[in-house]
């Protein structure tokens, strides 16, 4: 399986990796993908916003067969990521290393998880729920979710994460292996790739700074 680098997010790791050096107090995680802007008048001045990129309204089932949607994740932030069961490649590493980082804030009420599994076809709420079992995850702070092959890949696309069905590869489907951080807006304020032990350490201080940015 391939390790797909899009442009966009090759650019946010190459800063994470620039930024890194500086401390955590003097450093604020950038809001990621592409943002408009809106214009409207009070009192006569015209006020111009910025409305930033946002991870759009969802509903997955778990691995307890329960519906999860966007709604679940309201007044948190959270780790998302995609994935599936029997991936022969990236996926062993990528989860391990997320446990690391479910591990360190089990309990911690102000942070979520959240695994999409890209295999529609295999993937069911049992598999999923015998999938976290094994991995060690024992509440449900940390949710595994299924859906369509359209549902999916689609909310995928708004994560600005690469996703495909493709039988030339092992295991049969493609995907990054990004972990990707939302705030409380449903914002994406910074992507790690999940394999690369360094990655995942900006990915842990990267969230302290954004959980003291949002108590504020």
């Amino acid at each position: 399986m391939k390790l797909h680098t899009g442009p966009y997010l090759y650019g946010l790791l190459l800063l994470g990796t620039l930024t890194g050096c500086l401390k955590n107090s003097e450093r604020k995680l950038p809001i990621i993908g592409e943002r408009e802007t809106s214009e409207r008048v009070v009192d006569g001045k015209t006020i111009v916003d910025t409305l930033y990129h946002q991870i759009p309204a969802f509903n997955f089932l778990n691995q307890d067969s329960l519906l999860v949607s966007n709604k679940s994740f309201d007044n948190k932030i959270y780790v998302a990521n995609f994935f599936f069961t029997h991936c022969p490649s990236i996926c062993p590493t990528m989860q391990r290393n997320l446990l690391t980082v479910y591990e360190k804030y089990k309990g911690d009420d102000r942070i979520a998880f959240l695994s999409h599994s890209i295999d529609f076809k295999y993937d069911s709420p049992s598999v999923l729920k015998s999938y976290a079992e094994k991995l060690g995850v024992t509440n449900n702070q940390w949710q595994f979710v299924a859906g369509s092959k359209k549902d999916i890949y689609g909310i995928a696309e708004k994560y600005l994460v690469y996703t495909k069905e493709d039988a030339s590869v092992p295991g049969g489907y493609d995907h990054q292996g990004y972990l990707v951080l939302i705030d409380h807006e449903k914002r994406i304020r910074g992507a790690y790739d999940g394999t690369n032990s360094d990655q995942v350490a900006q990915l842990f201080q990267d969230i302290e700074i954004l959980l003291k940015e949002e108590a504020q």
